[in-house]
């Protein structure tokens, strides 16, 4: 499988799944180092309201303001690290409030994530992933089998192809030779895009090379329910792209 290309990071994750369950991850905050790491940290906050400040802080628990503070700065500064948003300066920009609202979406879809029909459900059991939604569930009909759980997708120049797919490959470890990186659980459906686990944050910005990664606990999950021949129907688009 030498002309697979998929390109993955390692990283973090921060999102626990219970039973197939999704459950975002509350913002973390980065401790250790002492009051020089601190005054590091402090030093480093972008000190501007963001023009989604509000927003920002209502998602965070703290005070809705509208303007930014130095506790503001430590929360935003804390959760663009956890997720790998750069610059982490604490600015309640764009991309910081795109991924807020992606999660928003994605907790939002409960455990009816087809309430819109749009995955098929006359094709027995198929993988959906909602690019729109940054989330993926495997059905049998209407019925919820599995999920949802959050994925991270293609960036807008490698993008995750939508469309009805089959799974024709699947390797437990595999390994691309061409980006020399482990692909575990993987399980091919469209050229070289695949689901497969990362160790990395599922909303790191801006995406995949066009697989869509999982956490090991979801694409081991994945790995054990689906097999060649079933189907994967993507559809949506990504936020940003």
């Amino acid at each position: 499988m030498a002309g697979i290309r998929v390109r993955v990071r390692a990283g973090r994750r921060a999102a626990v799944v219970f039973g197939g369950a999704l459950a975002l991850a509350a913002p973390l905050v980065v401790a250790g180092g002492g009051a020089a790491q601190a005054a590091e940290a402090a030093a480093s906050c972008n000190v501007t309201t963001g023009p989604y400040q509000r927003q920002v802080e209502q998602f965070l628990g703290r005070p809705v303001d509208g303007v930014q503070s130095a506790a503001d700065c430590a929360a935003i500064q804390s959760f663009q690290a956890t997720h790998g948003i750069t610059p982490t300066m604490g600015y309640a920009g764009p991309l910081t409030w795109q991924t807020m609202s992606t999660m928003l979406a994605q907790r939002a879809a409960g455990k009816n994530p087809n309430a819109a029909g749009q995955c098929p459900t006359n094709l027995g059991r198929i993988a959906c992933v909602d690019l729109t939604r940054q989330l993926s569930w495997i059905q049998d009909g209407a019925t919820l089998k599995y999920g949802p759980v959050p994925v991270r997708t293609g960036k807008a120049e490698t993008p995750t192809r939508t469309g009805l797919k089959k799974i024709y490959y699947r390797n437990i470890n595999h390994w691309s030779t061409i980006y020399n990186v482990a692909m575990p659980y993987a399980q091919f459906f469209d050229g070289g895009i695949a689901f497969h686990s990362v160790e990395k944050s599922m909303w790191n910005p801006p995406g995949s090379g066009g697989c869509v990664n999982m956490t090991t606990a979801d694409a081991k999950a994945y790995w054990n329910m689906l097999t060649n021949g079933e189907d994967v129907f993507v559809y949506g688009r990504k936020p940003g792209t």
